[in-house]
């Protein structure tokens, strides 16, 4: 009996140090555990929490429902939590590192194709690595063996978190007339990323790398907490920014006979216009389910 108690004292000191490790793929360090707590109390809320189960949906109360696809810009204030901290803190991690340790870490969360918006082309470890990693082929270097002279010496440049420009997000509106509530279900998350020419360094735009499926990734983002303003012993986390739409977005695309997108017939403050648009035709469907 003694030799198991001891043996249970043995376990439960060794999850507690291999949680206290995290490691930053960016940098290849380390956070080694401190023998000086941080804080003035141990933090459990968050990291026992659990992701709050969607209610049950039978396809028989859906009586309208609609798709959209929506950007989120991390450009915008609201949305700093989701980019911030870009470097590797000891309590706080950004979206993308979270979903990136997940993948080619823990191995808890299936990336899929940047053009796999249906969740049906997996990517396997080593191909989730080439894609967050790009080789800087205008490099160069001074030839060792004639000195003056430089040579072409590629180097590799992994993707940050600051790196990160805007997340995608595909969700569905629905209205449940078991509820009588108009709801909204995300169903996964596309990570962008800016896109630069190589050697100057000027942004053209934004480049896919993934799809993340999102039920999947909610017992995750439930357990990480986001920094939130006057309180911080009140940490809200990641399911809870998405639960409570606590972020800004803009509608890039909704379900069409012609399968496009906004920007793909009309662009600059049309787009703005017309996504707009179907954001007050979801509102006003609300309004009108109510109207006696």
């Amino acid at each position: 009996m003694k030799k198991l108690k001891l043996l249970f004292a043995f376990l439960i000191v060794s999850l507690v140090s291999v949680e206290s490790f995290a490691q930053d793929p960016n940098a290849g360090d380390v956070l080694k555990p401190s023998k000086y707590p941080d804080g003035i109390y141990t933090k459990e809320n968050s990291r026992t929490r659990r992701a709050i189960p969607y209610t049950t949906l039978r396809e028989a109360d859906v009586m309208w429902s609609k798709r959209v696809w929506r950007m989120i810009d991390l450009k915008e204030k609201i949305n700093h939590p989701l980019y911030y901290p870009t470097e590797l803190t000891g309590d706080r991690k950004s979206l993308f590192q979270v979903l990136k340790d997940a993948a080619l870490i823990d191995g808890n969360i299936t990336c899929f194709s940047a053009m796999d918006d249906e969740f049906r082309q997996e990517l396997t470890k080593t191909e989730v690595e080439g894609i967050l990693a790009r080789w800087d082929s205008a490099h160069q270097t001074e030839d060792a063996a004639n000195p003056g002279t430089m040579i072409a010496a590629p180097i590799r440049l992994d993707v940050k978190s600051s790196d990160i420009t805007k997340y995608q997000i595909k969700e569905d509106w629905f209205f449940d007339r078991q509820r009588s509530v108009l709801d909204v279900r995300i169903i996964g998350i596309e990570v962008l990323v800016a896109k630069v020419t190589e050697g100057t360094g000027e942004v053209l735009g934004d480049k896919p790398l993934f799809w993340i499926y999102f039920p999947e990734a909610r017992p995750l983002f439930a357990n990480q907490e986001v920094y939130m303003r006057h309180n911080d012993a009140e940490r809200r986390t990641l399911d809870d920014i998405f639960w409570k739409r606590l972020f800004s977005s803009y509608v890039v695309a909704e379900t069409n006979v012609y399968k496009r997108r906004i920007g793909e017939y009309t662009g600059g403050l049309d787009a703005l216009l017309e996504s707009e648009r179907v954001k007050s035709d979801i509102f006003k469907l609300e309004h009108d389910f109510w109207q006696f």
